[in-house]
């Protein structure tokens, strides 16, 4: 394959400018200004990316793909569709499934199927036993079987001793931990701020002291373990400058923002009822502007989806009934430039650092980068186009966005060489 007249833009390298790509045998084999296609062979495909983007393909450090256990809200064949679509080439899966990825055979079962798909699926271990927090898994048997990081999100670690010592094992492995930071004990309904809209639709919520105070303890623990800590999808601009003064301390914290993190507010729960429902909450707009901040000063190092699929008839219940979440790996990248990059919040490369060279470099995943040698992973997108996401590839459709306009629209994702998506 040959790429011709793409503007190949890779954060990693600094890179910005037109340039053509060959790419062979999976690999980017020639980056030139212009390759000649005269006398290539005719089974040589030619595409042209002329008035688009051609990036690293995206990387997610965060997704549900439901399965094993859940297969009626997605599972892994949709949710590589889904990637693929949203110009994903790398994601990683959680572990909160059912059963838990909390042994050998579940972790095993999962890696080998997930490499029957055309993206690439990395796989999350549980930090405890049953996401219980009490008895550790074996954390150096699940990295040598595969485990690229260990996380129990959708349960907080409340044992404060208990989460300092996976640190630790997780700093002498090398291996990030990620940590869903949500205090049950001053939530009275999940999945909706406490603040003036919670007021007007007379339930107490979730405030964001919830998320402050297990983001305050676990940044203490990250410093004095030497850890590489994640703080996912950070929701609070009190956890924002926290993460900011103890990165500021030599503390290795990671923090992710969602696209619906910084493009929405609390107040979307009045417009879209339960699908702008989802753990951490929404909230106000000094917090997303905050979480805005935060990424355009770096102290917000990774944007992932948190894709949560749910089924049409569990967000159809009432709001303290219906289960939070929302999907996002199809609406991601035109979030980001829709929110982020054409208000002047970041550049483009700002954008695309957070999510392709930072999550690759936190989980020592060798893609992320164009460059000649490297894996032909990438995402050819259009900035300007503007379009309404509601065609999906996942089997979900749990998402606020639906029918909005957006701008940047992906055309075509490659990964290993072979296109996994194109926009016809």
């Amino acid at each position: 394959m040959i790429i011709k007249n793409g503007f190949v833009v890779d954060p990693a390298l600094g890179l910005s400018e037109k340039m053509d790509l060959a790419i062979e045998n999976g690999t980017i084999l020639k980056m030139e200004k212009n390759i000649d296609t005269d006398h290539v062979s005719n089974d040589t495909e030619i595409l042209d990316a002329t008035g688009l983007v051609v990036a690293p393909g995206l990387i997610d450090t965060h997704v549900h793909f439901r399965d094993p256990g859940f297969t009626y809200k997605e599972d892994l064949h949709t949710g590589a569709l889904a990637a693929a679509k949203g110009g994903f080439t790398s994601v990683i899966c959680m572990a909160n499934t059912s059963p838990v990825v909390d042994s050998l055979p579940v972790l095993k079962d999962l890696i080998d199927r997930e490499k029957n798909e055309d993206i690439r699926i990395f796989q999350a271990a549980a930090i405890s036993c049953s996401l219980k927090g009490k008895e550790a898994v074996d954390m150096e048997a699940m990295k040598n079987a595969g485990a690229c990081g260990f996380t129990d999100d959708g349960i907080p670690l409340l044992d404060a001793d208990f989460c300092y010592r996976a640190m630790e094992h997780a700093a002498k492995l090398d291996v990030p931990v990620s940590l869903h930071e949500e205090d049950p004990s001053f939530i009275q309904n999940n999945g909706i701020n406490h603040g003036a809209i919670s007021e007007k639709l007379g339930v107490y919520g979730s405030p964001s002291i919830a998320e402050e105070s297990l983001v305050a303890r676990d940044c203490l623990l990250a410093l004095r373990s030497g850890a590489d800590v994640v703080i996912q999808h950070i929701s609070s601009g009190v956890s924002v400058e926290m993460v900011r003064t103890f990165k500021a301390l030599g503390a290795k914290i990671h923090a992710e923002a969602t696209p619906h993190h910084f493009t929405l507010t609390d107040e979307a729960l009045l417009t879209y009822g339960t699908l702008a429902k989802m753990n951490p909450p929404l909230r106000t707009a000094k917090d997303r502007q905050q979480i805005i901040e935060g990424l355009a000063d770096g102290t917000i190092d990774l944007i992932a989806t948190d894709h949560a699929p749910h089924s049409m008839e569990e967000k159809n219940k009432p709001l303290t009934e219906a289960p939070s979440g929302i999907t996002g790996l199809e609406t991601s990248l035109a979030l980001g430039i829709t929110s982020l990059v054409r208000p002047g919040h970041l550049t483009l490369l700002q954008l695309l650092e957070k999510m392709t060279v930072n999550p690759a470099k936190l989980y020592h995943l060798p893609y992320g980068q164009i460059k000649e040698g490297a894996a032909a992973d990438l995402v050819i997108f259009d900035p300007e186009e503007c379009w309404k996401p509601g065609d999906y590839a996942s089997k979900s459709c749990n998402t606020p966005f639906t029918g909005q306009e957006l701008f940047g629209k992906v055309k075509y994702t490659i990964c290993g060489g072979k296109t996994v998506y194109s926009d016809k």
